[in-house]
């Protein structure tokens, strides 16, 4: 569907600003907020929201419908004596501008884990209700997402496939057995699940008092280490034999890589799949919905048309196209869950038939400017080519920051960008392209915060094909001055995206007739 005109800011909570370590749900992500409505954006992008596995990558995620834990305030449980101040002492030895992944989760999640016992042990009635309630609500995936948890944690963070077998094919038996001896652990999990979702709920609450929405984003696969894998195996292709993937999802050679890219995940036994009505698609899409209120879609092409490759490979290069259904799985998820608020991540190798699948929604389509002056004027991340039907952003996290990417650009690059544009602000490169998105017809632009604050190289958020390093930066509550916050408003006002909020709030309930 076609969105209203708008701009926002492209930020994961992970880096905002914090002294325990990374960035939370805490009073730094209502600062936040509060510079979006100040600026009058409308739009708040997140990455995926998950518990983050391997890597830390939250495209890799044990989940695909559980929140990151990582993220709750600690102070928020401080405030209701689930945790005592100098109990956080070690996390604020950590480094504040970035986020030291190995050293910040066992300490988190001890505290998450003593957060958990006291409140079984401290919790009023209204408390227990409201954690009962949640678990019914999210019966489809909470169970088996804390039982996973619990069972990853027994086996010492071992792969699910690498556990004993019994419970590894979910012998019944076994199933049963285990629960009962790790009711302690799945509690825990359940937690910290409720208190993700009651923090995340009343920070997006006050985003729409003041009228900004989140984009969330859904990879499009999940990982062989999840729990989605292990408790709906016939959703995916898996060996029967190994339970490794039969068949792994990635990307064929083309000029960026002679040998593709594969990347380890499963690909969907989409026979079965259809067989239940997109069912575990149709849950976890409403899953997500609870906490955003629009979804990027990412390598949306998949859903036309997929790379698959056959186990034992080590590379992309021998795998095949198979068709997906896409379109039989939008029509199920707009029957039930009714108009489609998504947008759609066409970027790489798209074909007409991929097209034809975005545009028979009308889903937005994505532009990226860092990709618009390699070529000539056909070039379709050139504004002068956008529909209006489409989101554009100077990059995204997987680019380079706009600085950073200036400084790396061709001699021909440069002029031909030069030519487009006239003249570079002299407020600096990365004012320039936001100028260029915002002004452009798309009917969104969403901004990088590491562009709006003209940061480089150092501050990009993933470097793809890179192992180490990623995920992790952080911007300080120093970096949004005055100067940075009224050229972004006068900006948005002159392009004719900001928000109409005026900074009256709705009445608070125990106000309401």
């Amino acid at each position: 569907m076609p969105f209203s005109r708008a701009s926002g800011i492209l930020l994961h909570p992970t880096s905002l600003p914090s002294r325990l370590g990374i960035g939370d749900l805490g009073e730094a992500a209502y600062q936040f907020v509060d510079f979006l409505a100040s600026t009058r954006q409308q739009l708040w992008q997140v990455l995926p929201l998950g518990p983050t596995g391997h890597g830390n990558s939250p495209y890799m995620c044990y989940s695909a419908m559980a929140g990151n834990p990582l993220l709750i305030s600690l102070e928020q449980l401080c405030d209701r004596s689930l945790l005592y101040p100098d109990e956080l002492h070690d996390l604020e030895q950590l480094p504040q501008d970035t986020i030291a992944f190995d050293q910040l989760i066992p300490i988190k999640m001890r505290l998450l884990e003593r957060a958990a016992t006291r409140f079984k042990d401290v919790a009023n009635l209204d408390d227990l209700d409201a954690f009962e309630q949640f678990c019914e609500d999210t019966h489809f995936w909470v169970d088996e997402f804390a039982f996973f948890m619990a069972l990853k944690n027994a086996f010492g963070g071992a792969s699910w496939t690498e556990w004993d077998e019994a419970i590894a094919r979910r012998d019944p038996v076994a199933v049963e057995e285990w629960r009962e001896k790790l009711a302690s652990d799945i509690f825990c999990h359940k937690f910290l699940q409720f208190e993700f979702y009651q923090q995340w709920t009343a920070l997006k609450h006050y985003a729409h008092d003041r009228q900004i929405q989140i984009i969330g984003d859904i990879p499009i696969y999940v990982a062989h280490d999840s729990v989605d894998v292990w408790a709906f195996p016939e959703y995916f292709m898996i060996d029967p034999e190994t339970l490794a993937p039969a068949e792994m999802a990635g990307v064929p050679p083309d000029y960026f890589s002679e040998t593709g890219q594969l990347w380890g995940n499963p690909t969907y036994n989409w026979e079965q799949l259809q067989a239940q009505d997109f069912d575990w698609w149709i849950q976890r899409l409403k899953a997500l919905l609870t906490y955003v209120d629009l979804i990027r879609v990412d390598h949306f092409r998949g859903l036309q048309a997929y790379w698959s490759v056959p186990a034992g490979e080590t590379t992309a290069v021998n795998g095949q196209w198979l068709e997906a259904p896409g379109a039989e799985l939008f029509d199920i998820v707009r029957q039930k869950l009714g108009t489609l608020p998504i947008l759609a991540e066409d970027l790489g190798f798209i074909t007409p038939e991929v097209e034809a699948l975005r545009d028979q929604f009308e889903f937005p389509g994505m532009k990226i400017l860092h990709f618009a002056f390699g070529s000539d004027s056909t070039n379709p991340y050139l504004p002068t080519n956008f529909v209006h039907n489409s989101v554009v952003y100077t990059g995204t996290h997987d680019n380079d920051t706009t600085v950073g990417w200036f400084e790396k650009l061709s001699d021909y690059e440069k002029d031909r960008l030069l030519l487009y544009v006239g003249c570079f602000c002299p407020e600096g490169i990365h004012w320039t392209m936001i100028r260029l998105a915002l002004m452009s017809v798309a009917n969104q632009a969403v901004i990088p915060l590491q562009d709006v604050l003209g940061y480089g190289s150092d501050c990009r958020m993933n470097s793809p094909g890179q192992a180490d390093g990623n995920w992790a930066w952080r911007y300080s509550a120093e970096a949004l001055t005055n100067e940075v916050s009224d050229r972004l408003l006068a900006l948005t006002e002159l392009s004719n995206r900001a928000s109409s909020w005026d900074g009256t709030l709705p009445p608070a309930k125990d106000d309401e007739a």
